[in-house]
């Protein structure tokens, strides 16, 4: 097992060698249709060595509960300030409720409760920040498989897109809140969105989240809903989710690079 692991470690480092390169001017570097090429070379070799050296069902590391991190930092939005995010936080997400829909034959529209209600797994991961820093934390939810087995995907389907509640900017300029003059913000709202494909959609440790630690999701890690694709970096694990769409390519959402993050230079593909 060990000898598996250094080879993948080998393999994973080569790989990604011209990617980590060009992440250290990341800024400059995706502004060039050199550095986008290149850093798309390096997320297909990554892509590609981790399919052939791990099963579809092959798990991230699991850990027992002493490992669980006493400080679990949250990133990324932690109190978004969307209207409807905040009448439903102000209710408990009593009124929320998960629509699933795209290409699939049964349209799913789901209240926190019957999420519940839905056989659950429990995980104890690690969670790996592209900015350097990890946490061990206790996620339990619902397989990310279930729901779409439940919603019964059609033949067409080769990704899953995750919409959110948190508006990360407005196109065309403007902040979340408006200006310093109580003006309204300009130009259409970009929400965070995220997306995998049916390989991490349906392996067992992708889960949609609605318990951290033993305790309902907090705001700053998502609540009511987060992604949990163990096998991918931080970033990948959308917070505050409300909607999962099954689609059959990636062109029509934002930028067409398949996440908010990926649209300004990161890689689509962040496996660990």
């Amino acid at each position: 097992m060990t000898r598996g692991l250094d080879r993948r470690r080998l393999l994973l480092s080569g790989a990604g060698l011209a990617t980590a390169a060009a992440l250290g001017g990341c800024d400059r570097l995706a502004g060039t249709a050199f550095g986008r090429r290149t850093l798309q070379l390096g997320e297909d070799a990554n892509l590609f060595v981790q399919r052939l050296l791990l099963t579809p069902a092959s798990l991230a590391r699991e850990f027992p509960a002493s490992a669980i991190s006493p400080d679990f930092r949250p990133n990324g939005t932690i109190a978004p300030q969307d209207t409807d995010y905040l009448s439903l936080a102000g209710q408990a997400f009593s009124g929320f409720a998960l629509t699933l829909d795209g290409l699939v034959e049964a349209p799913q529209r789901l209240s926190l409760d019957a999420l519940r209600a839905m056989p659950s797994r429990t995980q104890i991961t690690r969670h790996d920040c592209v900015e350097g820093w990890s946490s061990i934390g206790q996620w339990t939810g619902v397989p990310l498989a279930d729901l779409l087995k439940k919603a019964r995907m059609r033949p067409e389907a080769r990704y899953v897109v995750f919409h959110c509640f948190d508006t990360m900017e407005f196109a065309g300029g403007g902040l979340e809140g408006g200006d310093a003059a109580g003006e309204a913000p300009q130009g259409r709202p970009i929400r965070y969105y995220e997306s995998i494909d049916l390989v991490d959609a349906f392996h067992p440790q992708t889960i949609l989240a609605y318990a951290m630690n033993g305790q309902a999701l907090p705001v700053a890690h998502g609540a009511p809903l987060r992604l949990r694709v163990e096998r991918q970096l931080g970033y990948k694990q959308a917070k505050y989710i409300r909607r999962v769409e099954v689609v059959d390519g990636l062109g029509h959402l934002g930028e067409g690079k398949g996440g908010y993050w990926e649209d300004r230079g990161y890689e689509w593909y962040a496996g660990i």
